[in-house]
């Protein structure tokens, strides 16, 4: 299982699952990472916090915690 915290900078992924529950998952789906969604990983902080991506042409920040939940192919 590869997620996206573990991709590299500047690759494109594409989001396989989404683990977590409750408020988490629904955070991260009102970002619009759903399921099938393509992700640009633009830049990671030094210590892996933040993770900046660029979804559906909008850039986002997200939490490492966050990232973690995110399994992608």
């Amino acid at each position: 299982m590869k997620t996206l915290k573990e991709a590299s900078v500047g690759s494109t992924v594409a989001v396989k699952k989404l683990h977590g529950e409750g408020a988490v998952k629904r955070r991260i789906m009102d970002m619009g990472i759903t399921k099938g969604t393509d992700v640009f990983v633009r830049k990671v902080a030094p210590f892996g916090d933040p993770v900046e991506v660029t979804v559906r042409g909008y850039e986002l920040s997200l939490r490492k915690a966050d990232a973690e939940m995110i399994e992608v192919m």
